[in-house]
């Protein structure tokens, strides 16, 4: 299984950790055995899985297809910096259109978006409110000294950007920047990541295994998109051996697709929608406040050919798999809901993703004939369908 993550800038141990309670936590609740031990492979961070699901002795690898160094570049901004980020994403957004069109699907991560905006702005007016009041404190001594009061503006401003880690705002504001910034297009060095990734990828479809399992969470599953689309064109599925499953996961696909120059991923959704090659499965659910939750991501994008087959849009129904009493500790963890599809269910349905990724059934075996939700939204919602690379080769 390689593991894409989103936007995220830390190492990627983490997600081995999180497997590794959250898989604990699983088999006792639904009575199957996982065991993590190190790394056997060569190539990106990774773990080795053994586990026995459904009375099978199951053996397989974990690796993180890690872009964190790339996050990490995106976030190294200053406090004036990221207000321009601010202003400029914030025009991206707007003036294109895209603002408005993706309120027509969830308001949740149209909220979550716009969140660092206004948490932003109300610092800087928090900050220029205590500079008057220390300023009218200086004009009793002088009125020109007034203006001295703006020097606490940027102690203020600095104080909040230290205190990030509990509000999100600078994080989640160049989060879309990273996105928005070239208006929907991939920067270059992510271009050549994906390059790197597909080619690990490849490698591994070339080995003697049942399955090649790709996982895209949250930003993570639209690069999954256009990874799997080039690796399809280029003629790097065999035929025969190892099946290709792709599983997204809490996705957020609107929020690129929708910039007008997001015609690569585009292109790769309308691609990938129509492949035999894989088999691929959308998971999100309505209690993620973070993701388009049953928006199908090739449709809505305004995509979707006659022949489209993929994905089959399902939901993880959190009300459902958690119970009351679990559900009521996470309802209002936004953040921490938004990785709840890695996550252990205290009354697992469909979704299992420690049986996804460690038991004996491949993805295709294990839902093939499931229907998709018929709450989906799978109708055309993006003013832009511009797209290219349709099956001409591969990016290099």
């Amino acid at each position: 299984m390689f593991y894409i993550p989103g936007f995220d800038p830390i190492h990627p141990r983490r997600y081995r950790e999180l497997y590794r309670k959250e898989s604990t936590a699983q088999a006792k609740i639904s009575g199957y055995e996982v065991a993590l031990h190190p790394k056997r492979l060569d190539g990106p961070y990774g773990w080795h899985v053994k586990a026995a699901i459904d009375g099978e002795e199951v053996e397989s690898d974990v690796q993180v297809l890690y872009w964190a160094d790339l996050v990490r570049g995106g976030m190294d901004q200053g406090i004036l910096q990221t207000y321009l980020q601010l202003i400029r994403t914030a025009w991206i957004y707007i003036a294109s259109g895209a603002l408005r069109r993706l309120m027509r699907l969830r308001k949740g991560p149209v909220i979550a978006a716009l969140y660092p905006v206004v948490f932003l702005l109300v610092q800087l007016l928090l900050a220029l409110g205590l500079a008057w009041g220390l300023g009218q404190g200086f004009a009793l001594l002088h009125p020109t000294l007034a203006w001295g009061g703006l020097l606490i503006v940027p102690f203020v401003l600095r104080w909040f950007q230290k205190q990030d880690g509990k509000f999100f705002a600078y994080y989640l504001m160049h989060d879309y920047a990273y996105s928005a910034q070239l208006n929907g297009a991939n920067p270059p060095e992510l271009e050549q990541r994906l390059v790197e990734f597909r080619g690990v990828i490849a490698r591994a479809l070339q080995e003697d295994l049942d399955e090649v399992l790709i996982v895209g969470h949250s930003s993570g599953a639209h690069l999954a998109v256009s990874i799997l689309a080039d690796l399809i064109r280029a003629g790097q599925v065999p035929e025969r051996g190892a099946k290709l499953g792709f599983l997204s996961l809490g996705q957020v696909v609107p929020m690129v697709s929708f910039l007008p120059a997001a015609d690569r991923l585009r292109g790769d959704l309308y691609y990938l929608s129509t492949r035999e090659e894989l088999f691929w499965y959308d998971v999100t659910a309505p209690g993620d406040g973070c993701a388009f939750a049953l928006c199908d991501p090739v449709a809505v994008s305004g995509v979707a050919p006659d022949n489209k087959r993929w994905p089959v849009v399902v939901s993880a129904a959190f009300t459902q798999t958690l119970s009351p009493s679990r559900w009521g500790e996470l309802r209002w963890r936004f953040f921490r809901l938004h990785f709840q599809y890695l996550c252990a269910f205290d009354r697992p349905g469909d979704y299992d993703y420690f049986r996804i990724t460690a038991g004996p059934l491949t993805l295709a075996a294990r839902y093939t004939g499931r229907r998709a939700s018929a709450s989906r939204i799978d109708v055309p919602v993006s003013k832009y369908t511009s797209r290219r690379n349709e099956g001409v080769g591969a990016l290099e």
